[in-house]
């Protein structure tokens, strides 16, 4: 079965799309909150996390190996989370977090200003005013978060499947729109497919383990899982660090076989 991803711009309606699309098609719901509690059980501070998601980046951030540890702690309660199918998704960069996956539909909901005005006024009761300074920097703090962490342009059309305009319809017909995207040929679980999802979720648990793990959490690998093989590449500092990645990746792959062929020891200095 499909998984659906929203991408959506605060007070913008993805929630109702999402809630929406769920009764329509008996898929269940994942946000932000479902994300951060699963991410967190790596190890770390659901505050932390929460900050992550929705405040830009700091100039300290960019110095340092946060923005690995915070992309690889999302995307392993990302996929775990959506692995089964049957999922829609409204929260950051799902679209980005599960490329490579030809049964996920990317799609971007987009609300004229007055739209999210009127949504944001009956929620915070905010003036006319502080609705619309509020909603330009949510916006702004967003595309500062999906540049900084994927290098990306978090509006740009060809990273979705379809964008949908509430200017010219409401939800109930952009739900009845993705609804039947998800029975369309294309966007069909297929075996390729589903090994691509799985290869996804065990190679980002292999690297959120890591991320977690006293012995290795400095370390930044490139992991990838294929067929029953996954394979670590990168750079560990002595023979200690070598045998906890080997036992942290044995312990959470899933039975899959380990490849460290490229896997290179760089002395202590």
């Amino acid at each position: 079965m499909a998984i659906i991803t929203i991408s959506r711009g605060s007070f913008s309606g993805g929630k109702r799309l999402a809630d929406c699309l769920a009764d329509r098609l008996g898929y269940r719901v994942i946000d932000r909150d479902i994300i951060v509690e699963r991410a967190a059980a790596y190890g770390a501070s659901q505050e932390d996390l929460r900050n992550a998601l929705e405040k830009p980046p700091s100039f300290l951030d960019r110095l340092r190996h946060t923005k690995y540890v915070y992309l690889t702690l999302i995307q392993a309660a990302l996929t775990e989370e959506v692995r089964g199918g049957k999922a829609v998704y409204h929260g950051h960069a799902g679209h980005l977090l599960l490329r490579g996956v030809s049964h996920v539909i990317r799609a971007r909901i987009i609300a004229p200003l007055e739209y999210r005005m009127a949504m944001l006024q009956d929620a915070l009761k905010m003036s006319p005013g502080e609705a619309i300074a509020y909603i330009a920097k949510i916006d702004q703090d967003r595309t500062k978060w999906t540049q900084y962490l994927y290098g990306e342009n978090w509006g740009e059309p060809s990273l979705y499947d379809i964008v949908l305009n509430l200017e010219s319809m409401d939800i109930q017909e952009a739900c009845e729109i993705l609804a039947g995207m998800a029975s369309l040929r294309c966007f069909e679980e297929t075996p390729v497919s589903t090994a691509a999802i799985n290869d996804l979720a065990v190679a980002s648990k292999v690297r959120a383990s890591l991320v977690g793990n006293p012995a290795t959490v400095d370390l930044e690998l490139d992991v990838s899982a294929h067929g029953d093989i996954i394979s670590v590449a990168g750079t560990v500092r002595n023979q200690a660090q070598l045998a906890a990645v080997k036992a942290i990746a044995d312990g959470v792959g899933e039975g899959r076989r380990l490849s460290i062929e490229e896997l290179v020891q760089k002395p202590d200095l």
